[in-house]
């Protein structure tokens, strides 16, 4: 009977063991692709900690998240005056934006397969949201743990093929549509929010805009602001093929 009790038990720790097993060749997996060894694994610890994950909010990615903002926006920055040194500063600030916004920063998520990693609270996946804001917190780890040149290389290396991509500076749909209306003499478009779906931790928001003429669109997301960027998009959309929207 006392050794089916062990067997019962061991069958029982399996898949806890395996999930730690997991998890560590995860976060080893994280650290090649940030192209750094941390020294305190603490602060990585933290950076991957979401606040719905700890009831202790000073604990979560969030500080991180704070400093890593500011680290970030200071090495694009100075990359962007080394780069484009015929930049007028309206460009540059346009670049800035499209470097630094929330879907870049999920997409480098995505490119470190930030998502094996992160801890949220209970079976939920980590939203776009949530990843963007990790990637600001690894920066902030990063610096802390190996100095600024430890959160530029990563920065820099990682944040070329969007800036290859765009060798002219984009603009957002939301600054696209309110030009557009601007030149064509018009009053800015309204943003509203309609509907607030998911969890505290993992909203989803609906928005509706609406031009001077009456004209509206919906979109979501996953923050109010990707929601307003994607109900700009589809007003875009529906607009065309106007030229003036089309760049």
């Amino acid at each position: 009977m006392k050794h089916i009790v062990k067997q019962s038990t061991k069958r029982k720790n399996e898949p806890e063991n395996k999930a730690k097993t997991d998890n560590a060749s995860n976060l080893k997996a994280l650290e090649k692709n940030l192209g750094h060894r941390f020294k305190n694994q603490n602060l990585l610890t933290q950076a991957l900690r979401h606040a719905s994950s700890t009831q202790n909010r000073l604990q979560s990615n969030e500080r991180l998240e704070f400093l890593g903002d500011r680290i970030l926006g200071m090495v694009i920055a100075e990359h962007l005056l080394d780069r484009f040194p015929k930049d007028p500063e309206g460009a540059l600030g346009y670049r800035f934006t499209s470097l630094t916004r929330a879907e870049t920063l999920t997409r480098i998520a995505e490119d470190i397969q930030l998502g094996n990693v992160i801890r949220i609270s209970g079976e939920d996946k980590a939203n776009a949201n949530m990843l963007a804001d990790a990637v600001e917190a690894l920066i902030a780890a990063l610096y802390l743990d190996g100095g600024l040149d430890a959160a530029k290389s990563f920065i820099l290396r990682h944040w070329q093929t969007v800036i290859q991509e765009h060798p002219e500076p984009t603009k957002d749909a939301k600054t696209r549509l309110q030009e557009w209306l601007q030149k064509s003499g018009d009053t800015l478009p309204f943003y509203e929010v309609t509907a607030r779906t998911g969890t505290d931790h993992a909203p989803q928001f609906t928005v509706l805009v609406t031009l001077p003429d009456g004209q509206s669109a919906t979109g979501s997301g996953s923050s109010k602001r990707a929601a307003e960027q994607q109900a700009a998009k589809t007003m875009i959309e529906k607009l065309l093929p106007r030229k003036e929207l089309q760049t």
